[in-house]
């Protein structure tokens, strides 16, 4: 399953991503519209709430300064954009990289999984004013299943999801400052949203991603989902498996 992100260099957007290296032209990726068939929880710790990240890979083939980013996701209909208090962004080296190997056998697999740990210098948030975003309607829109509270270590990961979800299509777009840079090389990108009394869902793209809009590239990998119990171990996002998503795109 993939999720919505776009990037771009000197610009990166959920769901489309544009990314740039300074002295070459923009680039932009993006994993295409929101295909409807799933939502990916995606919040902070709060009292009685365990934090929640999804993330989604995209590749970069040269060294790239990465500048916005876009996302896109559901929130519960009637929930002002005010109450999307604040974004955060890491991004992280694809398992075994930062990562215990072998690891703790918590999860089915973790080949082709994020890292256990972020990429320090490229995290952004905007709670320490390294990121700003403005957040805008796109009307109501319904996924056929989502992941909210199922992501368990084995050998309860397979829960099917937890059903249909009907909200507001919110779509954020962030700005990095200062921008990210990172060298070529393959990552996965997790924005993590915080609503006030209420959950963001990170909607899912098409896998493989169908251009246009999306960029197809080789390599794709699969969406993941971990929550503060399972880490520093990620479980796959997928029809079958706990987060039954379709792949959200970066969410």
């Amino acid at each position: 399953m993939r999720l919505r992100v776009s990037v771009m260099t000197l610009t990166l957007t959920a769901g489309v991503w544009p990314a740039m290296p300074a002295w070459a032209d923009s680039f932009s990726f993006s994993t295409g519209n929101p295909d409807g068939k799933m939502g990916a929880l995606s919040r902070p710790a709060s009292p009685g709430k365990l934090e929640t990240e999804t993330a989604d890979d995209f590749v970069l083939t040269q060294t790239t300064v990465i500048n916005r980013a876009t996302i896109n996701g559901l929130i519960p209909t009637g929930t002002p954009l005010t109450s999307i208090s604040d974004v955060e962004v890491e991004l992280y080296h694809v398992f075994p990289l930062d990562s215990t190997n072998p690891p703790s056998g918590n999860v089915p697999t973790r080949v082709n999984s994020p890292a256990d740990v972020e990429i320090a210098a490229a995290t952004r948030d905007g709670s320490a004013a390294t990121l700003s975003f403005i957040s805008s309607s796109l009307g109501s829109f319904t996924v056929a299943n989502s992941v909210v509270n199922g992501i368990n270590k084995i050998p309860h990961q397979t829960t099917g999801g937890e059903g249909g979800v009907m909200g507001e299509q919110v779509e954020i777009t962030i700005t990095f400052t200062p921008p990210i840079l990172l060298p070529a090389g393959h990552y996965f990108f997790r924005p993590e949203v915080e609503v006030t009394g209420a959950n963001f869902l990170r909607l899912s793209a098409p896998k493989p991603i169908v251009a246009p809009p999306g960029t197809p590239f080789a390599g794709d990998l699969q969406a993941w989902i971990r929550n503060s119990a399972l880490a520093p171990d990620w479980l796959r996002i997928g029809p079958t498996s706990s987060a039954a998503l379709n792949r959200p795109h970066s969410i």
